[in-house]
């Protein structure tokens, strides 16, 4: 996220590449912003420079698409309790520092993403809604067994996360879009807001120093638009994917 203050230039040709793609949405570079992480003053710097250089590049951008800014919200890096030592509260007071920031800064959306912890999602959620008026997606990170780390299946993510006043509902990360859309379909026969993808570019393999991806851009597609066809609202890409990807 400090690369957002000392590498303007590359982060700013990063969201520019997306928006010349065709993205309606870019995440601005927040995954990791929050108040555990970094002191208050610079935790501004960064949420504010992140914000600055997406509508930068929205602004250079040759795509004639709307175009819109989300402020990316991830985990905490920690457990909450009882699992972990951080209390609820506290939680949704982190992320309320960052999401106060995001809108103070002229973020046009929230996305809440690749959350493993139902109740972490909850925080980040309640926090969200309490300290902004922007639209929220939230999107969790399922594992192989179509659960969350903590054992949630989709459905009582659906249930949670509707009754919470989320304006869009998914899933990311984990797994390449093939094995995701299990998960995906799930959540598509119960939700009644627009439900999101953002699948990895299948799962990462080390040739070397390298990091390989084993779902090439075509398949990619194949999948997502499958899926689209289904009733997927929302897609995008996770880890391994790239511009051409979308």
């Amino acid at each position: 996220e400090r690369w957002n203050l000392s590498h303007p230039q590359i982060i700013q040709e990063i969201h520019r590449d997306y928006y010349d793609a065709g993205s309606n949405v870019v995440s601005a570079n927040t995954f990791g912003a929050n108040g555990l992480k970094f002191s208050a003053e610079e935790l501004e710097q960064i949420i504010k420079a992140a914000i600055e250089n997406a509508r930068l590049a929205q602004a250079q951008s040759a795509g004639e698409q709307p175009k819109y800014i989300a402020l990316d919200v991830g985990p905490s890096g920690k457990l909450l309790k009882p699992l972990g030592d951080l209390d609820f509260e506290d939680a949704v007071e982190l992320f309320a520092q960052t999401v106060r920031l995001g809108a103070k800064y002229g973020a046009d959306l929230i996305i809440i993403e690749t959350m493993n912890d139902c109740y972490e999602t909850k925080a980040a959620l309640l926090a969200a809604k309490e300290n902004s008026n922007l639209p929220v997606l939230v999107s969790n990170a399922y594992g192989e067994d179509g659960k969350l780390m903590t054992g949630a299946p989709p459905a009582a993510m659906v249930a949670m996360l509707e009754g919470m006043g989320a304006d869009a509902i998914g899933a990311n990360c984990s797994l390449g879009p093939k094995q995701l859309s299990l998960v995906v379909e799930q959540i598509l026969d119960c939700a009644s807001v627009p439900v999101l993808m953002q699948a990895n570019a299948g799962l990462p393999k080390m040739d070397g120093n390298s990091t390989l991806y084993d779902v090439k851009e075509k398949d990619f597609a194949k999948e997502t638009a499958a899926l689209m066809q289904k009733g997927l609202r929302i897609a995008g890409g996770c880890c391994g994917t790239t511009p051409s990807y979308i």
